[in-house]
């Protein structure tokens, strides 16, 4: 199968630091590639892909000091993609709908993964105007405020195997980890309280954005307390250390988070999780194998004495049982044949797709691979 994936600009795919979508980009790509499709990425041209490397703009455009404004390369990203588009079988999108005015009416099979939010009341008005555009969401509960949204399927993220390795004994003493954005939804104070409850160290591994310095700058005394710890912004080579020894990961957050890669980081180190009830925790923590799901910081501190006893070997299996990039990648495939399927059933009785390229080749591809089977960066 001949697969286009069109990633943010923001972040070079994968990101050098922070950069949850871009990271998925990179997976998904690159497991497409092992399992034998021609797969082209559109990114930055300081990504790094076994795949086709389509060039968008030179460098990440949050590390070009000279970019003011990420609309005129998504500009130019998307005429390329649309001058190429005849040249795949599918196109799949993750920039959120900055596209959809250019590919509502390409004869060219499309997806769109939807990595961020979905309660932003503009967005009922934005897929009511496009209902053909298909949708992919990255967990069931991100598509409660836009249940009438044309929706292909559900994919959760996934991580390749040998990425982040068990770490069945942490280090002694141990921690507790915090990993993520310093911001109001991540709610880095209920992280502390808790930690600060049980008398239990804590890190936190955090990036500050523009956006939220003034929230920094709110909580700062928060990261001076005894016993708390803030790195900073780490990345990918340093992750697996930061989570592998920590005794659990903290993720208290207060908004519809709507995956949290971050929690399946943990739980691919062994690390359990412990988590509040908000957007997509409850399909991705496993309540009392994972980790512990809880509502306040008082039931967060009665519950971790329970996550930390967790058998860190299960928490483990439990990741390579739902969360491998292999199963990810296979699920967006059985996507791909599904979407070619419903533009092959419009193809002309000549045997000629409407876009002129003939409906066999795709067939031959779909038959392949079943056989074988807002322009920034959203959260992780």
């Amino acid at each position: 199968m001949r697969i286009a994936q069109i990633a943010p600009l923001i972040e070079s795919v994968p990101p050098r630091l922070y950069g949850g979508t871009e990271r998925i980009v990179s997976y998904l790509t690159e497991e497409l590639v092992l399992q034998g499709h021609e797969v082209t990425l559109f990114a930055s041209g300081d990504s790094v892909t076994g795949a086709t490397l389509e060039s968008c703009c030179p460098t990440a455009l949050r590390l070009a000091p000279n970019v003011k404004d990420p609309i005129p390369y998504y500009m130019s990203m998307l005429d390329k993609v649309n001058r190429l588009a005849h040249k795949f079988d599918i196109l799949h999108f993750h920039i959120d709908q900055f596209h959809f005015p250019i590919f509502n009416r390409t004869p060219i099979p499309t997806l769109t993964t939807l990595h961020g939010r979905q309660d932003l009341p503009d967005l009922k008005h934005l897929y009511s105007s496009f209902p053909n555009m298909p949708l992919v969401s990255i967990s069931n509960s991100q598509r409660a405020p836009v249940p009438r949204a044309h929706f292909a399927g559900t994919v959760l993220h996934g991580l390749p195997t040998h990425l982040l390795k068990p770490a069945v004994h942490p280090t002694k003493p141990g921690y507790l980890a915090f990993l993520g954005r310093i911001s109001p939804e991540k709610r880095v104070d209920r992280a502390i309280a808790i930690a600060q409850a049980a008398n239990i160290p804590i890190k936190i591994a955090a990036k500050i954005d523009r956006a939220d310095e003034q929230y920094f700058k709110e909580i700062e005394v928060l990261l001076r307390l005894p016993g708390v710890e803030f790195i900073g912004e780490i990345n990918e080579a340093t992750k697996q250390q930061f989570l592998g020894d920590a005794l659990a990961l903290l993720f208290p957050i207060d908004w519809p988070e709507p995956f949290g890669l971050v929690m399946i980081e943990a739980m691919a180190c062994g690390t359990p999780v412990l988590a509040f009830d908000r957007g997509s925790v409850t399909e991705v923590i496993d309540n009392g194998v994972t980790g512990r799901i809880v509502s306040s910081v008082q039931e967060g501190v009665a519950a971790l004495p329970e996550v930390l006893a967790l058998d860190r070997n299960k928490v483990r299996q439990r990741f390579e049982q739902r969360f491998t990039a292999g199963r990810m990648a296979s699920d967006y495939v059985s996507l791909y044949a599904s979407a070619i399927a419903r533009v092959q059933a419009t193809t002309s009785p000549s045997g000629f797709m409407h876009n002129g390229s003939q409906s066999g080749r795709a067939k031959g591809n779909l038959r392949a691979s079943v056989g074988s089977m807002p322009i920034v960066a959203s959260d992780p």
